[in-house]
């Protein structure tokens, strides 16, 4: 995995813990940070219409993009959250062309503490590539390379099974689960498994591909 950072952008807050805009390159899959420069693309837009309709993501991980211009302002969040150096929302691209996959979002839950949360979603015809644990895995450990991250939790709904794999495969080890945590797109409140991963544990064994219905 090779490491970029853009040449042009509001300069985050200087401290250790700060998310700082950066292109991680995987090969075939770059992983670019959310913002307003994704709005250049209407493909990348109409990406974001499509997937915040999808079932799964609708289901469990919804985000407001009904047209260009909701999904317009959930890039204008994306973009502060870089700006404050505490949230880390990358666009998951085909290196070839920039179709959109999916995208990996990161943030401060505590940032003094070193504790942060990390989620994501892949569109319906990039699932079931290893598209989610690739990308996760690779955020995670510049997460810990990069900004001193501590620990690194996921969040699931029990029934997002999918999301439990990724979550094992990228070394996120079982920790508990919490009683009606989060609503969900079905407004309705479920019990979630908690993963987490230190800074401290060892890697997880590469090359793993797993099917990604969700979130």
């Amino acid at each position: 995995m090779s490491i970029s950072a853009p040449r042009t952008g509001p300069r985050p807050p200087a401290d250790r813990r700060a998310f700082v805009r950066t292109t991680l390159d995987l090969g075939d899959v770059l992983l670019r940070p959310w913002g307003r420069e994704a709005a250049e693309s209407d493909t990348v837009l109409d990406g974001l219409v499509a997937a915040a309709a999808d079932p799964m993501v609708a289901l469990w991980n919804p985000f407001p993009a009904t047209d260009r211009s909701e999904a317009l302002a959930w890039l204008d969040s994306r973009d502060a959250g870089w700006d404050r150096g505490a949230g880390a929302s990358f666009a998951v691209l085909t290196a070839t062309d920039g179709t959109l996959l999916g995208s990996v979002t990161l943030r401060w839950v505590d940032r003094a503490d070193g504790l942060a949360m990390i989620g994501y979603w892949i569109q319906p015809a990039a699932r079931g590539r290893g598209v989610a644990t690739r990308a996760t895995a690779a955020v995670t450990d510049w997460a810990f390379r990069t900004a001193d991250a501590r620990r690194i939790e996921i969040a699931h709904a029990v029934g997002n099974e999918a999301s439990c794999r990724v979550a094992h495969r990228c070394g996120y080890l079982p920790e508990g689960t919490l009683r009606d945590s989060h609503r969900f797109g079905d407004g309705a409140y479920h019990d979630e498994h908690l993963h987490a991963r230190l800074a401290t544990d060892p890697q997880p064994a590469a090359g793993v591909h797993v099917d990604m219905p969700g979130p």
